[in-house]
């Protein structure tokens, strides 16, 4: 759904641990390349890495921003995420409360 022309966008990532999850959603919050930030429960993760499969526990993190500021948002996620290929995984929102969607615009601008 689109803001005064801009696209909400919901991001995905995960981290290792809760301590980096909050250090990482603060520094989003305080580049201004993210409106929120939800850290939800551990998980746990099973996947390939370099041929070995692998099962980490692992924070999900909900990132919302918009289109226009998402290579800005990226660029800080590669920046401070332990990972060496960290999961960014962005998601058009197609609906929404209008007065959320324009305050994450607000936030992000």
């Amino acid at each position: 759904m689109s803001v005064d022309g801009d696209e909400v966008l919901l991001v995905i990532s995960t981290l290792p641990d809760w301590e980096s999850a909050e250090r990482f959603a603060r520094d989003l919050i305080e580049a201004r390349v993210a409106a929120c930030v939800n850290m939800l429960a551990p998980c746990v993760s099973v996947y390939r890495w370099q041929g070995t499969i692998e099962d980490k526990g692992e924070i999900p993190v909900l990132i919302k921003t918009t289109a226009r500021r998402y290579e800005q948002l990226e660029s800080k996620i590669r920046e401070l995420h332990p990972y060496e290929l960290p999961e960014i995984l962005a998601v058009p929102v197609t609906r929404g409360l209008p007065g959320y969607l324009g305050w994450v615009a607000a936030e992000t601008a």
